[in-house]
């Protein structure tokens, strides 16, 4: 396999694995969500099972939570492996969004040359690059944050559309258990900013080719 199709193929597994990350986040919610310790009640051994469902419903977040953690390592492990970089900079996995930022901005070592996005960053210098990165962070927050707010929106708009409950109501709802929703919405935020940082390269290079493409028909 050629190095350029290993490092593609690197971080299209990380994608998939970070999508899985969500995927694990929502089914574990959901099925703990449908476990109530009080469906006991009402039958013999009460306290027993009462103390057994309870059980299992923190069993289930705590398994989510360490699915979502082990799915993490991995996706940070294969950006790190598709770069060409040493282990150790695994440690920066502990960081989260913050942390995946900064390996997806280290160089690669052996950068294919059909890859364009490398060949873009090692033409800027030290304080060009420097600029760049800390432009790009801003940016990519931004994004992830108006992406959550636009999400929120037309959420709110279909569930008024579907049950019937005024907008306003909704909201109240929301705003009453805030708490909740602003911790939902933070791991929505910190999801697709992540998920921008690993689409950077792909982006760039369809970007890239459609200019070259269009370039090169108008000539």
């Amino acid at each position: 396999m050629l190095d350029g199709e290993m490092i593609k193929k690197d971080s299209i597994l990380a994608l998939v694995l970070l999508l899985l990350m969500a995927l694990v986040l929502v089914c574990g919610g959901m099925l703990s969500g449908f476990i109530n310790p009080e469906m006991a009640a009402g039958h013999p051994n009460y306290a027993r099972n009462f103390h057994l469902l309870t059980e299992l419903k923190i069993g289930l977040i705590f398994a989510s939570v360490a699915g979502m953690v082990g799915l993490w390592i991995v996706a940070c492990f294969l950006v790190l492996r598709s770069k060409k970089r040493p282990s150790y900079w695994l440690l920066l996995a502990a960081l989260g969004p913050v942390g995946f930022a900064i390996l997806t901005t280290l160089n690669d070592r052996e950068p294919a040359k059909a890859d364009s996005y490398s060949q873009f960053l090692r033409k800027m210098n030290w304080a060009v690059r420097t600029a760049y990165e800390i432009v790009t962070f801003f940016l990519v927050w931004s994004l992830a944050y108006e992406a959550m707010v636009l999400h929120r929106t037309l959420m709110i708009r279909f569930q008024s559309a579907t049950t019937g409950i005024p907008i306003e109501q909704i909201v109240d709802l929301q705003n009453a258990s805030s708490g909740m929703w602003a911790f939902s919405e933070g791991l929505e935020v910190i999801f697709i900013v992540v998920l921008l940082y690993l689409l950077r390269p792909f982006l760039f290079s369809l970007v890239a080719r459609a200019a070259a493409a269009r370039t090169s028909s108008k000539s």
